[in-house]
């Protein structure tokens, strides 16, 4: 693998993960409307999630810029860049959440995976971070990832 690639290319990308009470499916703009109402909703409450304490994200944006945002995560997920799940409700099939995953800048680790899941869904937080770590060591090519643990 070259410096620049961050998955081999020869492995294929997982394109879902059912796992407990959330199915995990690339994040795309057709999610917007309710994306932008699962964290629009639940700022305080993902800014106490672990790893998203110092983020600026999430901020004040438009549904519009949501968009984009949502774009972009697809454009890296098709370029193999970078990885964004939307988390949806296994059983309603509405948005509680997301995965990222990305090349970390460290230099340490491979990878640098976050999550958030709603206030709505606080008590599914624990259960994707170990569903997420799962799926990483199993599925997934990299040795050393950040993410940060949960309770």
């Amino acid at each position: 693998m070259s410096p620049a690639e961050f998955v081999p290319p020869e492995f294929v990308v997982p394109r879902r993960l059912e796992a407990g009470p959330f199915v995990l499916e690339p994040l795309g703009p057709e999610h917007n409307d309710e994306d932008y109402a699962a964290w629009s909703t639940s700022r305080e409450h993902i800014h106490a999630t672990p790893g998203w304490e110092t983020s600026s994200w999430p901020r004040e944006m438009t549904a519009e810029e949501n968009r984009r945002d949502l774009e972009r995560h697809a454009g890296d997920f098709e370029r193999r860049e970078g990885f964004t799940y939307t988390v949806l409700d296994r059983e309603g099939g509405g948005v509680v959440g997301c995965v990222y995953i990305y090349p970390s800048k460290d230099g340490t680790h491979d990878a640098v995976v976050l999550s958030w899941v709603t206030q709505r869904a606080a008590a599914l937080d624990a259960d994707l971070w170990r569903a997420v770590t799962d799926w990483l060591e199993k599925s997934w090519p990299f040795e050393r990832v950040d993410y940060a643990p949960r309770a």
